[in-house]
């Protein structure tokens, strides 16, 4: 692959999905790649990106961004955010949300899965709090093929060792030869849906609490900015917002404030929605 076609998909990778390739991630792209251009019955990535360079490749394209795109994923994936969703979280949006008796939850970049299940998990072991509640969990990720198995909540010996307590995994799940499937009641209390967090998502509608982690670590900041703003505009001015261990909004936006001794858990400030009102104005205006 010459440096032109591997700086096309640099470009294309970027504007599809916000991923920042250096050019030390040449290995990375042709060891992902080009198991993609096999299957399309390609010689090679430099056939790959001629492929996607035709009028209506859109197959082949998709196929790139999918195979780029990091679905790492395990149930309880560092403990403390569900330990905070468990003692702060929840706590605070029961007590607030008693009139309406609803709570909203979003997990951006949900890959397969196990993040939403696992705050079903966990509310399931809270029922007694929770009793009267609609809690609705909505899990939206980049990648179909992610999205297709996090909806059948079938996962290997592999999978559900990783991070899930032995009762948990006998409580809320069935054994089906070497897999183990999450019960209906657990996949009941999930919806699923495709998105690209680089695009519109305001018609999603409000959330009380979003998850987005590690996802932002894969952006510049530009786009880390953008993606923060419109987000700040889901939420009331009570809501959450969980990131990754490695990321912040230190210094891209002024829309959330980190919770004192909590951390990766961020709330939204006034600042925030008025600038997010500000902004649904000036374009009900325009």
């Amino acid at each position: 692959m010459i440096a032109s076609q591997f700086e096309y998909l640099k470009q294309y990778l970027k504007s599809q999905s916000g991923l920042v390739l250096s050019n030390e991630k040449q290995y990375l792209v042709e060891s992902r790649l080009l198991p993609v251009a096999r299957r399309h019955g390609l010689a090679g990535l430099a056939e790959l990106v001629q492929a996607m360079q035709r009028p209506g490749a859109t197959q082949v394209a998709s196929d790139v961004v999918e195979a780029m795109t990091t679905n790492e994923s395990f149930f309880f994936r560092d403990t403390t955010p569900f330990k905070h969703f468990r003692e702060t979280m929840l706590p605070a949006m029961l007590k607030a949300r008693a009139d309406r008796r609803t709570i909203r939850i979003w997990c951006a970049a949900a890959s397969t899965g196990q993040e939403p299940y696992s705050l079903a998990i966990c509310l399931k072991e809270e029922a007694q709090k929770v009793g009267g509640f609609r809690v609705e969990i909505l899990g939206t990720d980049l990648s179909g093929e992610v999205l297709d198995k996090a909806k059948n909540g079938i996962y290997s010996q592999f999978e559900v060792q990783r991070g899930l307590p032995i009762q948990m995994l006998l409580k809320y799940f069935t054994q089906k030869g070497d897999l183990w499937q999450i019960k209906p009641e657990i996949r009941s209390m999930v919806q699923w849906r495709r998105l690209n967090l680089l695009e519109n998502f305001s018609t999603l509608g409000t959330f009380d609490i979003l998850f987005c982690r590690n996802v932002l670590i894969y952006f510049d900041q530009t786009t880390k900015i953008d993606v923060l703003q419109r987000m700040a505009r889901q939420l009331p001015n009570d809501g959450y917002l969980v990131l990754g261990a490695a990321e912040t909004v230190v210094g891209l936006t002024d829309a959330f404030r980190p919770v004192p001794d909590h951390r990766g858990l961020y709330q939204t400030t006034v600042a925030g929605q008025t600038a997010g009102q500000s902004a649904f104005r000036a374009r009900v205006a325009g």
